[in-house]
């Protein structure tokens, strides 16, 4: 398939330049979709159907049999060798079963090694006397040692997890699911999933995967090529914001208030007071014409375009047309015939774009941001009955600020710049958001992702439990509604296929201080994996563990609180043993990582060594806070968890 492309010849084909530069820029986007991956089998199962889909069974059509696999291949003569999995003769490869065979005489998956075939399980599932069984194949894929960034999951898709990748695209969809539940590789593969099944018009509107922070996107960046996908934009909240460089932070009291979605009625009321109502007329000359618009008329426009609720930059581009228009009225009126020519003349008259500074001046979304947080008298104003003056005492900066480039601003302060610069000028619109790890995120940070699929859908992935900010999601509807789409429909995954039963057993002591109200994950990993809390007497120790650990196979993680972890690194350095950063890909020679815990959401590992528990949550400003950072840090590992501690450990896991 890939040579058929690169033998393509364009050159009579292409109507000008710029069609053959479209075009050859095509044919490199396709030839690289179809570029082979190393150690990824082009088919995994296979469907044997009792009656050839869509047929008609009173007929006696006999049965047809497809592979199924991650991309669609097919041979010199173009009929299908392997059928993608997302096409729906594909569905009963994820959800067929013995009550319910969807037509499937035999289900078939392969195993691998590399790229080599080295074993096959057959399902009848419309035979009667064979029994049930969780499939060997199915329970070794899932628990496979995990070197390098995540994988696809299309081989082991669950019935629960597929009817989520395959929810119509016109739907918002919030998911709720635990560690080791799959939500993130759910989201990335329904995006999927809606590429292939609405192709061109996400080709039109665009699709965008939101990540925590940079090492949760380089981890997962390579889900959506091994399936094809190319085009997916990932970003985190801080790169849609990015109006000006942040250099500051704020202490949790001021982020909690700059994040809360009142300041979206204090940016507000801070823009359209700059709007001032028109004391004087306007006198437009052209020839030996002079043309006057009253005040009180000019006051009536003005009312106008605030009473439509427009945005605050398209209503200053109306507003000089408007009174274009009124000018035109009254050369009607004395007998002249203008044409649109003349209104748009009369708009750019010099007086008509004097009375539109005066009476809507331009506004810089970041300098009207500056002013409310260094201007007390301005702030108060705007502030009146939405914030307290505690409030908005925590959010005014002590030190005066020469220039919007000058100021150290912190990431929320980006956040109330981008909603400023949604007030004056709309944020463009895309088809699908997929946003992951939202529980921590603030009602503003929701806005500025609900800007971007205003006109389009989201996939909202996360979990209450691991809210590990000052202003955590609380209920999922409240998020749903700063995100503009309340009538989201949410799901629940409770079925654990990553984190051992003794591990997520253990982590579960602390959701009742956490989230009492979430069903705990129950593992259905038939191997045990290895869980330990052993107490040491020293980082040597901690060490010690992580070099055990090494000795298996698969990726390992040194997770301890960040106040930890350069002692760690020095211990590490000392005995000789390599190690990485977040996000930096394991190999062969170096699978350690050593994971501050502040950046261990979303990753996971085959092997993790946790360090000193009590020292994870005492580095958060709240016990609530701390405790959901540790069930973070416990639920990981893969395979095994040793938890080391000298310090004792917090009560909540006694």
């Amino acid at each position: 398939m890939r040579e058929d492309v690169e033998a393509l010849d364009i050159r009579d084909v292409a109507a000008n330049w710029v069609n053959a530069q479209v075009l050859a820029r095509q044919i490199d986007e396709r030839i690289k979709a179809l570029a082979d991956m190393k150690d990824t089998p082009l088919f995994f199962g296979r469907l044997d159907y009792l009656h050839a889909p869509g047929a008609d069974q009173a007929e006696g059509a006999s049965g047809e049999r497809f592979y199924i696999g991650r991309r669609h291949v097919h041979d010199a003569n173009g009929d299908p060798m392997v059928i993608d999995w997302r096409a729906p003769v594909s569905q009963p490869f994820y959800r067929a079963s013995r009550k319910d065979p969807m037509g499937i005489v035999l289900r078939r998956r392969f195993g691998y090694d590399g790229g080599d075939l080295t074993a096959y399980e057959d399902e009848h599932l419309s035979d009667p006397t064979e029994t049930a069984t969780a499939g060997r194949l199915l329970q070794q894929e899932i628990e496979r040692p995990r070197v390098g960034p995540m994988r696809d999951i299309v081989a082991t898709i669950q019935p629960e997890q597929d009817e989520i990748v395959r929810s119509d695209l016109s739907g918002t969809l919030c998911v709720q699911g635990g560690p080791g539940t799959g939500k993130t590789a759910v989201g990335l593969h329904r995006v999927a999933y809606l590429l292939y099944a609405h192709r061109e018009r996400l080709a039109r509107t665009g699709t965008l995967v939101i990540g925590p922070n940079r090492s949760f996107l380089r981890y997962i960046e390579q889900v959506l090529p091994a399936l094809g996908e190319l085009t997916v934009r990932q970003a985190t909240v801080d790169d849609l914001v990015a109006h000006v460089e942040v250099r500051g932070t704020d202490d949790p009291a001021a982020a909690v208030v700059k994040g809360d979605a009142r300041m979206a009625e204090v940016l507000r009321r801070a823009l359209y007071s700059h709007v001032t109502m028109p004391t004087e007329p306007v006198v437009v000359t052209r020839g030996s014409r002079r043309w006057r618009i009253p005040a009180y008329e000019l006051e009536d426009i003005v009312r106008e375009l605030l009473d439509r609720g427009i945005r605050y930059g398209a209503a200053r581009e109306a507003l000089p047309q408007r009174i274009a228009h009124a000018v035109l009225v009254r050369m009607e009126r004395a007998g002249e015939a203008p044409d649109d020519r003349v209104q748009d003349a009369v708009a750019r008259n010099a007086a008509v774009k004097a009375a539109v500074k005066a009476i809507w001046p331009p506004v810089d979304p970041a300098k009207l941001v500056l002013r409310l947080l260094t201007d007390k008298d301005f702030l108060a104003e705007h502030a009146e009955g939405i914030l307290t003056e505690e409030e908005q005492k925590a959010i005014l900066w002590t030190r005066p600020v020469r220039s919007v480039r000058s100021a150290k601003w912190s990431a929320a302060d980006a956040v109330l710049i981008d909603e400023a610069a949604d007030l004056i000028e709309r944020t463009p619109s895309l088809g699908h958001v997929v946003l992951d790890e939202a529980q921590d995120l603030s009602p503003m940070q929701y806005r500025a992702v609900g800007r971007r699929c205003t006109t389009g859908s989201a996939t909202v992935l996360g979990d209450l439990a691991q809210g590990t900010t000052p202003w955590a999601t609380r209920t999922w509807e409240e998020a749903l509604a700063h995100l503009g789409k309340p009538d989201a429909a949410i799901e629940e995954l409770t079925t654990g296929f990553r984190v051992p039963a003794d591990v997520i057993a253990y982590a579960s002591h602390l959701l009742p201080h956490i989230a009492p109200g979430l069903t705990p994950v129950a593992s259905i990993r038939e191997n045990p994996g290895c869980f330990e809390v052993r107490p040491v007497a020293g980082d040597d120790d901690v060490v010690a563990a992580c070099q055990e650990l090494l000795r298996r196979e698969g990726s390992v993680a040194l997770i301890a609180a960040d106040p930890r972890v350069p002692a760690l690194a020095e211990a590490l350095t000392a005995a000789g043993v390599p190690y990485l950063s977040p996000g930096e890909e394991t190999t062969a020679g170096i699978r350690l990582t050593l994971v501050p815990a502040s950046l261990a959401k979303g990753l996971e590992y085959d092997y993790v060594v946790l360090d000193e528990p009590r020292a994870v949550v005492d580095a958060e400003p709240d016990e609530r806070t701390g405790l959901r950072r540790l069930y973070v840090s416990l639920t990981r590992a893969v395979s095994g968890l040793v938890v080391t501690h000298t310090a004792p450990l917090p009560p909540q896991l006694s």
